[in-house]
């Protein structure tokens, strides 16, 4: 079906008008991001966050919401901003190449938040709006990185998916909607994603500040604030495919937890560990600007281990894997680990920085004791809708974070009321298994 304007799309699409591979894949994003949430919910950025929002932003007349994994009430943007950073805080969760950033980190706060409001929200209901969100915000990123030169955090475009997870689930109307995506627009952080880049702290991507913008944004238009038009949500071309071209399709899913910039140079090193990691002697990467910026080499925590790429090269190449204990736990201070990533040597390729962001690639050469040298180069990464992750891959990845924090019990519960989203019925047992304390 065709849609005079953005939103007549984000109140006029139904269940029955989303293709079975649109469905899959939204339950195949709900539980990956909730995953990331589990063992998100143990970092100390997400504490901090948490307790911000209880102490500053509290439930008022309103209504209220519950933290994500977490159960205590606060204010609806208050749990936006605490469940997407919650999310943002361990880098493993679904992300767009054109886009260059993430959409589900703020969606799914913002879709958990405006279901509390609402009487008996249903699978469906929340179905609907993941997927609306996630076509929102994804062509939001793709018209503002077209239309500026700077590289703006992912809550800069993703806070006009939260608006419009806002917009549906709260019922405004097509006037109100259009004045949401403008605030949430201008009200959405432009963070300069290089300077998190150059210097990792827990700023990350701005999708905390997103998806409260968008949150606050239907919020105040509801109330009769002005704030028209969007102009990242024009009837550009980009927009003109709504209910056509289902972009939530081209999402990555991540295997390691650390910035997709990462990715490939760490496929290209657990290629070639077989070599006989005691015997390396050197190590370089070639890959395209914006990863050659990931810089540190010795990260003391968990936002530079993420915003690495030496560290979590030489993890692949001494440990076989990457996890999330390896940016949270001992690796970050194992001698032979930064020791290692001191000595990689990482360089620009001008070939791989033209391809980037639509394909992202590195090579690794690595040389060893004896002489010999050994190259790969990766120019598709695992998780990609190329390469995508199993089902199976994904649900391991889904249990790993989140049983130990959870427990098998409620994780299984979890993966079952994700599993049933596209039958409808009551979301109540989804949204009381994510959003109780742990």
């Amino acid at each position: 079906m065709s849609y005079d304007d953005v939103a007549g799309f984000i109140h006029g699409l139904t269940v029955a008008d989303l293709p079975p591979e649109v469905v899959e894949a939204a339950e195949r994003s709900l539980l990956d991001l909730l995953g990331v949430a589990a063992g998100g919910s143990t970092t100390r950025l997400s504490q901090i966050v948490r307790e911000h929002s209880v102490r500053w932003c509290a439930a008022g007349p309103g209504g209220a919401a519950r933290l994500l994994f977490d159960g205590r009430p606060v204010s609806p943007v208050g749990a936006a901003l605490a469940g997407a950073a919650t999310i943002d805080s361990l880098d493993a969760h679904d992300g767009h190449a054109l886009a260059k950033g993430h959409a589900g980190v703020a969606v799914l706060p913002a879709v958990l938040a405006c279901a509390e409001l609402i009487p008996a929200p249903t699978n469906s209901d929340l179905l609907i709006a993941l997927v609306v969100g996630y076509e929102v915000a994804i062509r939001a990123g793709i018209a503002l990185h077209a239309s500026t030169p700077d590289y703006h955090c992912s809550g800069a475009w993703n806070a006009l998916g939260a608006a419009a997870v806002a917009a549906r689930m709260l019922g405004l109307s097509g006037g109100q909607t259009e004045h949401a995506l403008g605030i949430a627009e201008y009200h959405g952080p432009r963070g300069q994603m290089m300077r998190c880049i150059e210097h990792p702290t827990m700023v990350k991507d701005g999708s905390d500040r997103g998806a409260a913008a968008g949150v606050s944004a239907a919020l105040l238009a509801a109330d009769g604030f002005t704030g028209a038009p969007a102009l990242t949500a024009q009837a550009a071309p980009g927009w003109t495919d709504l209910g056509h071209r289902w972009r939530i399709l081209d999402l990555y899913y991540k295997p390691y937890p650390v910035c997709r910039w990462a990715h490939p140079a760490i496929d290209a090193a657990l290629e070639l560990r077989p070599t006989g990691n005691s015997d390396i002697s050197a190590v370089e990467v070639v890959t395209f600007y914006e990863a050659a910026q990931l810089t540190c080499r010795r990260p003391v925590t968990t936002e530079q281990a993420q915003y690495s790429l030496p560290f979590p090269v030489a993890v692949a190449l001494l440990r076989g894997n990457l996890s999330a204990a390896d940016i949270t736990g001992d690796a970050l201070a194992d001698e032979t680990i930064t020791r290692l990533a001191d000595s990689i040597s990482v360089r620009e390729s001008a070939a791989y920085s033209a391809a980037f962001p639509a394909v992202r690639s590195a090579r690794v050469t690595v040389t060893l004791t004896d002489g010999r040298v050994r190259s790969v180069a990766v120019t598709a990464n695992r998780g990609d809708p190329a390469i995508p992750l199993t089902g199976r891959e994904l649900i391991g990845k889904f249990r790993q974070l989140a049983q130990p924090v959870l427990g098998a019990v409620r994780s299984d519960r979890i993966e079952a009321a994700v599993a049933a989203l596209s039958g409808g019925g009551s979301a109540q047992p989804l949204m009381d298994a994510v959003l109780a304390a742990p």
